[in-house]
């Protein structure tokens, strides 16, 4: 037996003792109740019966008898969501329907709207919730204007996978004239190498290339996969009679190119020249009065020591490593060559 019903008994028997005693109070008082509990009892028992008897929790009786109807309240939730700013005096006047300005507020409390806040912020998570139906036309558009669909990482999984060059104007020198930067950078380690020119001619890219790059390259074994480049003239032109597209060629380097007027297809060796500016070209062109070309390229040269050997690099995927160390750790490993099993058979074949 539970314990409502125990409870439930227990009334019971106070109104019978009541009745057979005749005595309202001697009941009570052998029952331990009081008489204002027992004429409530009584006047529950009368009205429902044995539920009556039964200990309801506050609240469990149904909806408040003033309450407006569902459809009423449900009316007042979508206006609040389309016009979060009226008053209840307006959307009573508005809404069509038969209630009060007391009644939307008692709506609102109900929902926890009652500030013109707390409407704005129901409408902004509504409005966050809501799911759009992308047509095609619509998909492509952002794909083309967007910079999350627009943009993608650049991919190099392992060290000469995708090697980027770009040619970037360091600027004027005194008696010189325009210096030029051909900057080459790894786009798996982020090794970089650079060379200065006076000129932005095709054999500038070239023979950056083969001094300083290929030498790197072969020097710890390993090759260059493709070649990431803009449309710049020093670098593309008539494959069978441009200086830059013969040397890959014979080379065997697949050569890329970045899209029209989207320098963010090559976003690496773009965020090198910044890492340059800051760290070097800004900073030394300060301490130092270079008169001749040879001079800024051998401040250069001791900076890329630097950058490559002793720099801890945060880029993606870097974790804090070296250049160098990356670029050790990224070359791949040749695959050992399966050894043919030798037969007794093979054996004397061979012998004979």
């Amino acid at each position: 037996m539970t314990t409502e019903k125990k409870v439930a008994r227990r009334k019971l028997s106070l109104l019978e003792l009541a009745q057979e005693l005749g005595n309202v109070s001697r009941a009570c008082k052998v029952m331990g109740y009081s008489r204002q509990q027992f004429y409530e009892i009584r006047r529950n028992y009368q009205a429902y019966g044995a539920d009556g008897l039964i200990d309801r929790l506050p609240g469990a009786r149904g909806p408040h008898p003033n309450r407006v109807a569902e459809d009423v309240e449900n009316a007042i939730l979508a206006h609040a969501l389309e016009h979060p700013c009226h008053g209840p005096v307006r959307v009573a006047q508005e809404l069509g329907v038969q209630v009060s300005s007391s009644g939307v507020r008692g709506v609102w409390a109900r929902h926890k709207l009652l500030t013109k806040h707390e409407r704005l912020l129901r409408l902004e998570k509504s409005t966050a919730e809501r799911k759009i139906d992308l047509t095609v036309e619509q998909i492509r558009a952002l794909e083309r204007f967007s910079p999350e669909f627009r943009e993608r990482h650049i991919e190099a999984p392992h060290t000469g996978a995708l090697v980027a060059v770009d040619t970037f104007m360091v600027g004027s020198l005194k008696g010189v004239g325009k210096v030029y930067l051909q900057t080459v950078i790894d786009c798996h380690s982020r090794y970089a190498w650079g060379r200065l020119f006076t000129t932005k001619l095709p054999i500038t890219a070239v023979q950056t290339l083969n001094n300083d790059v290929l030498p790197t390259f072969e020097e710890h074994d390993a090759k260059i996969d493709a070649v990431l480049s803009d449309n710049g003239r020093e670098f593309c032109g008539r494959p069978d009679k441009h200086p830059y597209e013969l040397f890959l060629q014979l080379e065997g380097i697949e050569h890329k190119r970045t899209k029209v007027s989207r320098p963010q297809s090559n976003g690496i060796v773009e965020r090198l020249h910044r890492t340059l500016l800051d760290e070097h070209f800004r900073v030394e062109g300060r301490k130092t009065w270079f008169e001749t070309v040879d001079e800024m390229q051998t401040a250069l040269d001791t900076y890329f020591v630097h950058y490559n050997e002793r720099r801890p690099h945060q880029g993606r995927g870097m974790k804090g490593r070296t250049p160098l160390k990356a670029f050790k750790e990224g070359i791949l490993k040749p695959q050992p060559k399966e050894q043919k099993r030798t037969t007794p058979k093979a054996i004397a074949a061979t012998a004979a």
